[in-house]
């Protein structure tokens, strides 16, 4: 994660771009730039998506490359979230991470500690509309 310390930004094609050039130019940070803009889904849709084809793998546990990726999805749900303008959308993206969310403590606490299965979204929930 060092090389998140330079900081990052989207560029007009929504990939993202370490703004640290001589971190970006190193085997590292393109292998990184790599990892996060090609398996990373940008659009909302397909990241329902990813988390619902997660959910329904959830005898099994992630593999690395799965959790890095959920991670860094939900990093990126987060940054949606934060900048979209509209309140749907913003919700929309914050269930996203949420869901996300709840996938990754399922994975990590149920399965490797083999507590018994909690029904999917029973963790955290949206708070209710008021």
């Amino acid at each position: 994660m060092q090389l998140l310390l330079g900081g990052v930004e989207l560029d007009r094609d929504n990939n993202i771009v370490l703004l640290d050039e001589e971190m970006a130019s190193m085997r590292q940070g393109r292998a990184f730039l790599s990892l996060i803009n090609d398996n990373v889904p940008r659009s909302l849709s397909s990241m329902e998506q990813m988390a619902d084809a997660l959910e329904g793998q959830r005898s099994r546990p992630m593999t690395e490359q799965e959790f890095e990726n959920v991670v860094l999805s939900m990093v990126y749900a987060a940054h949606q979230a934060w900048h979209e303008e509209r309140k749907e959308r913003q919700e929309a993206w914050g269930g996203v991470l949420l869901k996300l969310a709840n996938i990754t403590l399922f994975l990590k606490l149920c399965i490797h500690s083999r507590t018994p299965p909690v029904p999917a979204g029973a963790w955290l929930t949206p708070p209710l509309p008021s």
